[in-house]
């Protein structure tokens, strides 16, 4: 692992620049990506951001959407004193070819949480 670290500087800068045109319009740091994990783990992620940037968006997809919305209200409320509030928030749907190669539509939310 120590020998992963000296790396980890050197990935970050060079990889930063085409992942922040081909990433998100925010970022690639300031975005969490919701998942399978565990919720608390979003939420830990969540807050580690909001210490270090004024603002984070949470994005799901699809079935993840809830847990979304579950890290999000957990963190303005746990962090009630720290004055994080809900910025805006996206909806919308993105077209996905599925493995049988049909299309679908699957929804898509991004909530961002701001620094009041």
């Amino acid at each position: 692992m120590s020998e992963a670290q000296p790396s980890a500087p050197q990935t970050p800068n060079t990889p930063q620049n085409p992942s922040a045109a081909q990433g998100s319009r925010e970022g690639p740091h300031d975005t969490i990506y919701i998942g399978k994990k565990p919720l608390m783990a979003y939420v830990t992620s969540t807050l580690i951001q909001l210490a270090n940037q004024p603002k984070v968006t949470i994005k799901a997809r699809g079935l993840s959407i809830g847990r979304a919305v579950d890290v999000s209200q957990i963190t303005i409320k746990r962090m009630e004193s720290a004055g994080y509030k809900v910025g805006d928030v996206r909806i919308g749907s993105e077209t996905v070819k599925s493995e049988d190669g049909r299309t679908r539509n699957v929804s898509t939310i991004e909530i961002e949480i701001r620094k009041a």
